[in-house]
């Protein structure tokens, strides 16, 4: 593939373990709760890998920079609905339509403050990586475990999801309030 580097690879690959994770998790077996979090949580390390080996190598390309954000959302949003299916009780269904309708919002955002030349405006919130790694660590401990509210652990990740919920709308009103002035101008013409 022309354009497809290392980076871009690994990218490639957290997007093939999206599946595999998600089978695992479904499978009746003994361990399948591990294996899924396990997966789950290499392609979490693999987010970060990849980001890196493109700093380090200079090897940032455009299509880098549009398979990642499609990566990580494709891992999140299974691993939510997942769990939402699975645990199927107000709290995770709660927690997992705030982080998925704040994925949806800031990528079509991201898209229009972009076509506005503005891109800038919108770029990631140092709290967004902090609320993304919490997320990554709650989703994989929620993984992990069968989905019993009388498990310490299940309501550990529960605590951290809902801590990374919180983060979740405080970085989508800060992404907001930064692109606000391009929206506001953007509402005043008609197309």
């Amino acid at each position: 593939m022309c354009g497809v580097n290392l980076p871009n690879w690994v990218t490639l690959g957290r997007i093939l373990l999206v599946p595999i994770f998600a089978l695992a998790y479904l499978l009746p077996f003994p361990g399948t709760y591990w294996l899924a979090s396990a997966l789950f949580a290499l392609a979490a390390v693999s987010d970060w890998l990849d980001g890196y080996l493109a700093r380090k190598l200079g090897q940032t390309t455009h299509f880098g920079a549009f398979i990642d954000p499609v990566a990580d959302k494709l891992i999140v949003v299974t691993a939510l609905t997942l769990l939402v299916g699975s645990h199927a009780n107000f709290w995770m269904t709660f927690a997992g339509i705030v982080i998925v309708s704040r994925e949806v919002f800031i990528s079509a955002l991201r898209e229009w403050m972009a076509e506005m030349n503005r891109r800038g405006q919108v770029a990631v919130v140092r709290l967004a990586k902090v609320k993304t790694a919490l997320q990554m660590v709650a989703v994989a401990m929620l993984l992990a475990q069968p989905p019993d509210l009388g498990s310490a652990w299940v309501l550990v990740g529960y605590a951290l999801l809902y801590a990374a919920t919180v983060m979740t709308l405080w970085s989508m009103t800060i992404y907001l309030l930064a692109a606000w002035p391009t929206l506001a101008s953007g509402l005043k013409h008609r197309r």
